[in-house]
C-alpha cells in the first residue's frame, strides 16, 4: 500500500468506544470469557465490525485495564473498529438487547481516526471494597487512619512465578475512606493509580490492612467492585485524542 492509501485508510477509520458493566451474574468469569460474550453480543447485534485479515480473521476489539476474577464493575471499556459508519444511537439500539444477562451499556462513543489504546490512556481506578466487620467500627477506622498515616508501606506480592516486595503507598491516590454499612459490613473506597512501572490490587491493599494494621475484618469474603477507570481524572470514554 503506498503512503498516500494509507493516510486515506487511516482517515477512513472508525471506532466505537463502550462503557459497559461487569454485574454479579459475571462476577466469577475470567477477562478472556466476558470478551468472548462481548464478540457474540456484537454479533447478535449485527454490528459491522472489522476483522483482521488472514488465515484466522479476529474482530478488531480492544479492552482497559483487564478486572480480577471475582470482581464486579461499573467501568468496563471497550474499543471496537467498524467496517462502516455507523450511527451512535443506533449502535445502542442495536446492541442493548443483545447483551447477556450481567452487563449493561453505560454510554458510546464513535470516532473516526485511530484512538490511541485504551490500556495506554488509563493512569487511574476507583474501588469500593464490601467486607464482614469482625469488631467495633472504631477498631476499623483506627486500622484505617493508620494506614493513612503511613508514607511508606511494604508489601510482599507472591505469584507462581516469583515472589517479590513492592512499596504499595505509590500507587494509592489520597486516602482510603471507610464507612459502616448495614448487616455488620464495613465498605472500603479507594482510588488506585495505575503506572507504567505497575499498580496494586485492592485485595492487596486489604491484605495489607489486616496483616500489618490488625483491621478486624473477614478478607477471605470481601466483595471488589471498580466504580470508574480514569485518565488524568476523566472518564475514559472522554479521554484521549483521536490519533490522526
Amino acid at each position: 500500500m503506498s503512503e498516500g492509501s494509507k493516510k486515506v485508510a487511516q482517515r477512513l477509520m472508525i471506532y466505537c468506544r463502550v462503557r459497559i458493566t461487569k454485574d454479579e451474574p459475571l462476577r466469577y468469569i475470567s477477562h478472556l470469557d466476558y470478551a468472548s460474550l462481548m464478540q457474540r453480543a456484537i454479533r447478535r447485534a449485527r454490528i459491522p465490525a472489522a476483522y483482521s485479515e488472514g488465515f484466522n480473521p479476529h474482530m478488531k476489539l480492544s479492552f482497559a485495564s483487564a478486572l480480577s476474577v471475582g470482581v464486579t464493575s461499573d467501568a468496563e471499556y471497550m474499543d471496537l473498529e467498524l467496517s462502516e459508519t455507523m450511527a451512535k444511537d443506533e449502535i445502542a439500539k442495536r446492541l442493548r438487547p443483545a447483551l447477556p444477562d450481567g452487563v449493561r451499556l453505560m454510554d458510546l462513543r464513535v470516532m473516526r481516526g485511530k484512538p490511541k489504546a485504551l490500556m495506554s490512556l488509563t493512569d487511574g481506578a476507583v474501588y469500593e471494597i464490601s467486607v464482614p466487620l469482625c469488631g467495633a467500627f472504631s477498631e476499623a477506622q483506627a486500622a484505617i487512619d493508620a494506614f493513612n498515616a503511613t508514607k511508606e508501606c511494604m508489601y510482599l506480592r507472591k505469584t507462581p512465578k516469583k515472589t517479590r516486595e513492592i512499596e504499595i503507598r505509590q500507587y494509592i491516590c489520597g486516602e482510603l475512606q471507610a464507612e459502616a454499612a448495614e448487616n455488620d459490613m464495613l465498605r472500603l473506597k479507594m482510588a488506585i493509580r495505575i503506572t507504567p512501572g505497575g499498580s496494586v490490587k485492592p485485595q492487596e491493599i486489604l491484605n495489607v490492612l489486616c496483616q500489618k494494621f490488625a483491621l478486624p475484618v473477614r478478607a477471605e469474603t470481601a466483595l471488589v467492585h471498580r466504580g470508574a477507570l480514569l485518565c488524568e481524572g476523566k472518564d475514559l470514554l472522554s479521554a484521549g485524542e483521536v490519533r490522526q
